[in-house]
């Protein structure tokens, strides 16, 4: 099931149970906008190539859309309108003042170098300069880009808009970046863990982890973890899959990795077959790389009794019901991943005030947000019986309704 599919079907199971009108609910699943454009660059050897550039603004009801800028060679609408729709929802169950987008253009980045990857960014940015802004639009990164592709957007729009900051953030430190911002998804991660693992009387100290992905969210979540007390017993990447079951020693797999391009070959732990790592006996699974890793073809042999979705979207519909009658508890992307959105909110913050904060205030804002998300969750699944998908989904769906109607909407 493809993402805006499995999307869909999640919204409009939460706006039966919120009992919507039919043309409110309608209204709210269609996007603000849709944008498309064409990208022509001068590369290295003077020859000339062609991109299309894309951004979905799904709802401003809230405040100003955010969302990420995904450069990769599949940048497909469908999962673009999928994930602008998961952002609305995400930052409406954070309860921070936004609404969602995303956008992308269609590229190999590692087939680019620097200067064209800079020109191309340069020339999306002029294209969408009008319809992205402090307080219309903020983009992120997302796969593919980083803080320096930040970096030239900031400073392509400021040529048109005068300096402006808070128009992007995941931007560097130096150009107002905000510090904790690259630990911020894998941090939240750490505290929506440990919010889920409370409530069921248990702690992180001596739970077994299996962490699949080991980029950005995933390497943080592991370090954290590992902190914590957590035993990290199996990891996967790109390069391959390792396991320990007395626990590998994350800050040395770090160094292995960062040296490595990857974990293969690390000798803290036996090498595995990547696509046995989700079924290893564990008792938290944290999926932390690609969409629709947990389908109907292994839900049945998952082992863990938690699965925190750190990826977006990684669990089908239809594993979600599998896993559901076996008694694994899901914690849903739109409240487990919100760290990197929510310290993105903070960053946005410091840029409009002028005013930035150390890191300790942005992690102890982090937990404060996460940890209330968490309890404003289980209050929805009370109210409505229902999973922690669809009090996730009730929550969000409910608070950009409410706005929607007090804005003045009408059928």
């Amino acid at each position: 099931m493809n993402a805006l599919v499995a999307t869909s079907r999640n919204f409009k199971q939460a706006a039966k149970l919120l009992g919507l009108d039919p043309k409110l609910e309608k209204s709210l699943l269609i996007p603000f906008r849709e944008i498309k454009v064409e990208c022509t660059i001068p590369k290295d050897d003077g020859t000339l190539a062609s991109f299309v550039g894309f951004r979905v603004q799904h709802d401003n009801a809230r405040g100003p859309m955010k969302g990420g800028i995904r450069f990769h060679h599949e940048v497909d609408p469908d999962e673009v309108n999928a994930l602008a729709q998961l952002m609305t929802w995400k930052t409406a169950v954070a309860n921070i003042p936004y609404g969602g987008a995303k956008g992308g253009i269609g590229c190999s980045p590692g087939e680019l170098s620097i200067t064209e990857l800079e020109r191309l960014t340069r020339v999306f940015t002029q294209k969408i300069h009008d319809l992205i802004g402090i307080h219309t639009d903020v983009p992120a990164p997302d796969m593919g880009t980083n803080p320096q592709t930040m970096a030239w957007i900031l400073d392509e729009y400021s040529k048109f808009h005068g300096y402006s900051p808070a128009v992007v953030t995941g931007k560097p430190v130096d150009l107002g970046g905000s510090l904790g911002r690259d630990a911020a998804t894998g941090r939240g991660v750490l505290f929506a863990t440990e919010a889920l693992l409370a409530d069921h009387g248990r702690s992180i100290k001596d739970h077994r982890f299996v962490i699949q992905g080991f980029g950005n969210v995933g390497s943080w979540a592991a370090q954290l973890i590992s902190k914590a007390g957590g035993k990290v017993v199996a990891v996967s990447d790109v390069s391959g899959a390792i396991k320990n079951p007395k626990g590998l020693d994350i800050e040395k797999l770090l160094k292995h990795s960062a040296e490595n391009h990857g974990i293969r070959g690390f000798n803290g732990g036996e090498s595995i077959n990547p696509g046995s790592l989700l079924t290893e006996d564990c008792d938290v699974l944290i999926p932390a790389a690609l969409g629709g890793v947990i389908n109907r073809e292994n839900a049945n042999d998952i082992r863990a009794k938690f699965i925190i979705e750190a990826a977006n979207h990684p669990t089908d519909p239809e594993a979600d019901e599998i896993l559901s009658k076996k008694g694994v508890v899901i914690l849903p992307d739109i409240y487990a991943n919100s760290g990197g959105v929510t310290v993105s909110y903070f960053e946005w913050v410091q840029n409009i005030q002028g005013f930035m904060w150390d890191e300790d205030k942005v992690n102890a804002e982090l937990k404060t947000y996460m940890t209330r998300s968490f309890k404003d969750m289980k209050e929805m699944c009370r109210t409505h019986e229902c999973d922690l998908r669809m009090g996730a989904f009730t929550l969000g769906v409910n608070r950009v309704a409410r706005a929607t109607i007090l804005r003045g909407w009408e059928a």
